[in-house]
């Protein structure tokens, strides 16, 4: 017995030294597209892997996906998910990132300041001077010019009529208006990717102000993101129970404008009308783009419009295995105008 023991003893020392090693090379196993990317993203939390969080990143950096802030969202947001749900190993994941280009690099940035750990102001001067093209960013960041993903205020602050005749008569000019959800739909986008990390609730919860903009006919802006919020809570709540459950929840406690469009999402996601809701989300910004809002809008600006939110049906589709949803990827900078005749399409 003690021999066949001291036989057996070499063998499972190997098992045991090769276990870290065989996951390590798990770890490292690469992404042959950004469809993969999302893929992976969509069940990351069946079995969390924040080791191969880096690898994906540097996959997407090399595939152009970091090119445009507008279209990147989603990949920020995970990013930065996983990274605030693993304190533990923050620096390490970190570090790990350094390896994109330069100029992909914004998005490391961004991640650790969107992350929410309490101590990301460490963390990002750990890290400064190792991205040394992102010194102004960062220094931004420190400095509160730049705000936390939970900053960022919901909607423009319009000026006062105080405020316009200071600037009119050589006043102290208004500070420059901060990012907001309604001006930059890829926000939503990056909220998504941060539930996808992490499942946590407040992602979705700080979309609910944004869903009675989807009854908006008088700010295109507005619309888009409102309808954009509406479709991908209901494209995801129809397969994932979890959420279904936080929007039923929810729906009996929000306040009225928003409990409305809750019950409408719900009722969605029950009786798997995805489609519908899309149909109609078109409906409504084509309806307004061709008959013009109530107040002064220069309606040649649409085609820059959205870009993010457009891209955020696909990042949410393939994440749900459901990339037949009909909504395009418009990674990499692909126009958002292009998307939305792509979109039209598929009524």
């Amino acid at each position: 017995m003690h021999r066949a023991m001291a036989k057996l003893l070499p063998i499972v020392l190997m098992v045991v030294v090769a276990i870290p090693a065989m996951a390590a090379a798990a770890s490292e196993v690469g992404f042959a597209s950004a469809d993969a990317v999302m893929r992976w993203m969509g069940t990351y939390r069946a079995k969390p892997d924040p080791a191969r969080m880096p690898v994906a990143a540097r996959a997407l950096a090399q595939m152009g996906a970091f090119k445009e802030t507008e279209s990147s969202g989603a990949y920020l947001g995970f990013i930065a998910g996983v990274i605030g749900s693993n304190p533990s190993r923050a620096d390490d994941l970190v570090g790990k990132l350094l390896a994109m280009p330069g100029a992909d690099q914004w998005v490391i940035v961004r991640a650790i300041a969107y992350s929410g750990l309490p101590d990301w102001k460490r963390l990002m001067r750990k890290f400064a001077e190792r991205m040394p093209a992102r010194k102004v960013m960062i220094d931004k960041y420190l400095g509160g010019e730049l705000p936390t993903l939970d900053e960022i205020p919901l909607e423009k602050h319009n000026p006062t009529l105080w405020d316009k005749v200071r600037g009119a008569f050589g006043g102290k000019q208004p500070k420059a208006q901060p990012l907001t959800f309604d001006q930059a739909p890829e926000l939503l986008d990056t909220l998504w990717g941060f539930y996808f990390a992490t499942g946590d609730e407040r992602a979705i919860t700080r979309m609910f102000p944004m869903l009675p903009w989807s009854r908006e006919r008088d700010n295109v802006d507005k619309l888009t993101v409102g309808s954009m919020a509406k479709y991908t809570l209901v494209s995801n709540a129809v397969r994932n129970a979890e959420l279904l459950a936080l929007l039923k929840r929810a729906s009996a406690s929000e306040p009225k404008e928003v409990a409305v469009v809750l019950k409408e999402v719900v009722e969605a996601s029950e009786t798997m009308e995805t489609t519908r809701v899309r149909r109609e989300a078109l409906g409504a910004i084509d309806d307004l783009k061709r008959k013009g809002p109530q107040s002064k809008r220069d309606l040649s600006t649409w085609g820059q419009i959205g870009q993010g939110a457009l891209a955020l049906g696909c990042i949410a589709a393939a994440a749900t295995g459901q990339v037949q949803f009909g909504l395009p990827c418009v990674l990499g900078g692909a126009a958002s105008s292009a998307a939305l005749n792509y979109w039209g399409s598929q009524q």
